[in-house]
């Protein structure tokens, strides 16, 4: 089985910065795209970034100039290093991944379990 375990959310003021950890163990032979996705009380889950294994980055227009996302395929672990931070960025946030367990086998999506960002105003 594959684990994605995030870390770093907390309360915060607006304006301030805030830096997510996932990092991925288990059975793992290749991690392909990986990325963060927020979900607001009463709102839907929704990507914030992605990132390809070679470092291409995609970002949803909300974050775009305050977020940054980079990983560390050698220790598969992912970031998200967020400034600037509004209280409309309150959300739990939520790493994924999509694993290879095996060479040449499928790629299988993984969630972590959240961790919880608040920004007051």
């Amino acid at each position: 089985q594959v684990q994605l375990v995030e870390s770093g959310g907390g309360l915060v003021q607006a304006g301030g910065s805030l830096r997510l950890s996932c990092a991925a163990s288990g059975s793992i032979f290749s991690i392909k795209n990986m990325g963060w996705y927020r979900q607001a009380p009463g709102g839907q889950r929704e990507l914030v970034a992605d990132i390809t294994s070679g470092g291409n980055t995609n970002y949803a227009d909300s974050v775009k100039g305050r977020f940054t996302i980079t990983r560390d395929n050698a220790e598969n672990t992912m970031y998200l290093q967020m400034n600037s931070l509004k209280p409309e960025d309150t959300a739990v946030y939520y790493c994924n991944a999509f694993v290879q367990r095996r060479f040449q086998g499928p790629l299988n999506r993984f969630w972590g379990r959240g961790t919880q960002v608040t920004v007051s105003s």
